[in-house]
């Protein structure tokens, strides 16, 4: 079943969490969107659910003009302050499915953690609209590779402690075809590597739409658990989480 609770306000209480614990993507993500995309070094970017700026930062850092859409306010703020340094960074509190962008004004459009929250169809409309000609999408995700015994426990502790309805599958090919309007989009995974102390640990768990915060009953028992999984498992004060980059890409069909 898919959530029905609403897309832009499902973490407007983790911004924090998310800000600071979430992991980032990897610098040759970053180095094989410039060489095989091929941009322009003044190239506009508009990073879709921009969140709090982790996918954009690197595209700022590497001197793009970064365009952040981002309905929820909290989220905003938090990658509105993360991000103010860079001066061609600009951010606009508007959505998936109407940016409020001009026609034809980006070379390259990505959605980082967020294409299996937007409405696709309304999205794809907007994108054709605001893409420039031969202008490229690229779909983002961090997937958990969850194969070691730790990483077991731990998506084992989320789904024990899970509330609420589930939202929608992460990936699901057959949609992002049809966002491209093509049978086979491109396709390439990166790896990716996130090293957490406790209250790291602790606080990407508290980043997750669907778990419980302090003052729910389940709360205590569910950081109890954490902390005997944590002392059990770090090595040298850590536990290491390896993620999937899994990254779609190409041109909107005219």
């Amino acid at each position: 079943m898919i959530s029905t609770i609403s897309p832009v306000s499902r973490f407007s209480n983790r911004a924090e969490n998310y800000a600071k614990y979430r992991p980032g993507y990897p610098a040759a993500l970053f180095d094989f969107i410039e060489h095989n995309i091929r941009l322009n070094p003044a190239a506009t970017i508009a990073d879709i659910g921009s969140g709090t700026g982790l996918f954009a930062e690197p595209l700022l850092n590497r001197g793009y003009k970064v365009v952040c859409i981002e309905p929820n306010e909290a989220m905003r703020k938090a990658g509105e302050e993360r991000l103010k340094k860079y001066p061609l960074f600009q951010t606009i509190r508007s959505t998936a499915e109407d940016t409020g962008l001009p026609e034809e004004s980006a070379d390259l459009i990505t959605v980082a953690q967020t294409f299996h929250w937007l409405d696709t169809v309304a999205a794809k409309i907007e994108c054709k609209r605001i893409i420039k000609p031969r202008g490229q999408v690229v779909l983002a995700w961090n997937r958990q590779r969850n194969q070691t015994e730790f990483e077991k426990k731990y998506t084992a502790l989320r789904d024990k402690y899970r509330i609420g309805e589930k939202g929608p599958v992460q990936i699901e090919p057959e949609l992002i075809a049809d966002f491209f309007e093509t049978e086979i989009p491109e396709t390439k995974i990166f790896s990716n590597t996130q090293l957490l102390d406790f209250e790291a640990l602790k606080g990407q768990l508290l980043s997750k739409s669907y778990i419980p915060l302090p003052g729910h009953e389940s709360y205590d028992a569910m950081i109890t658990e954490l902390i005997q999984l944590f002392v059990a498992k770090n090595e040298n004060g850590l536990v290491r989480i390896d993620y999937e980059t899994v990254v779609y890409w190409g041109h909107m069909a005219v």
